[in-house]
């Protein structure tokens, strides 16, 4: 079902990378008094580089705890879903950490960097969105293998015939194909793409060739009308010219 689909897996890893990334910012904020910044990055590091930790190291390590203690702690049934959220919630915190930024600032006479302060950033939230898209396109479908005596779900495999390799850290994971999202249907909870607007120059997902799944498009005409050229005159009113434009509107059939 789409609970086990590649759009789920994306949303499961989004929001665990998410609550990660908030609870990260809010510690390097001083919002929250259970955390601050990272105290391990603090004193000297590199002594033949010259350069030290200072300033406010985002605390990292405590925004993925709070994400696995808060976000996984939805998964109780032990279920093939179970292990497939655990793998994306930690696959988006992952891409999180991998992206962790070091920022350094120059001290010396007149601009030279006899020395270096350096400490560790957040990434922008959009660049993780922009990683997770790409695995998302990139999602891997698994199977869970069960332990013989319980038959309990105890990991995931690649699905292929004679593989017996686990998906990668980093990878997003499905189970089920995704349903057909162009037709509606009541029981995925999909609304088709049936009188969607598309763009008829577009070649992704918002063009009229994808969003309408090969059924053609409809074209609308209509005339805008809008006041312009408006003036103020003394005193006290402001005259408009009416100014129009045909245009085109393009619907999914």
């Amino acid at each position: 079902g789409p609970d086990r689909s590649k759009e789920a897996a994306f949303t499961y890893a989004i929001t665990a990378a998410g609550v990660a990334h908030a609870i990260t910012a809010a510690c390097s904020q001083g919002n929250l008094s259970s955390c601050g910044c990272d105290r391990e990055k603090q004193g000297y590091y590199n002594q033949e580089e010259g350069w030290k930790w200072g300033g406010c190291s985002a605390d990292i390590r405590y925004g993925i705890d709070f994400s696995r203690r808060f976000v996984d702690a939805r998964e109780i049934r032990k279920s093939a879903r179970r292990l497939m959220n655990l793998h994306n919630n930690e696959a988006g915190r992952k891409v999180l950490e991998g992206r962790m930024k070091l920022e350094c600032k120059c001290h010396g006479v007149s601009g030279s960097c006899t020395t270096k302060t350096c400490w560790t950033t957040l990434p922008k939230f959009r660049e993780i969105g922009y990683i997770l898209k790409e695995k998302y396109n990139a999602a891997v479908q698994v199977e869970v293998v069960r332990a013989s005596r319980l038959r309990q779900p105890t990991f995931l495999k690649i699905k292929q015939i004679k593989s017996y390799q686990k998906p990668m850290e980093t990878d997003l994971v499905f189970i089920d194909k995704s349903p057909n999202y162009c037709e509606e249907d009541a029981s995925t909870g999909s609304v088709g793409t049936q009188g969607r607007l598309c763009n008829r120059t577009s070649l992704g997902a918002d063009g009229c060739g994808m969003m309408c799944c090969g059924r053609g498009y409809n074209t609308h005409q209509y005339t805008k009308v809008w006041q312009c050229n408006c003036k103020f005159h003394w005193c006290c009113f402001v005259k408009c010219n009416t100014c129009s434009e045909r245009t085109e509107v393009f619907t999914c059939k």
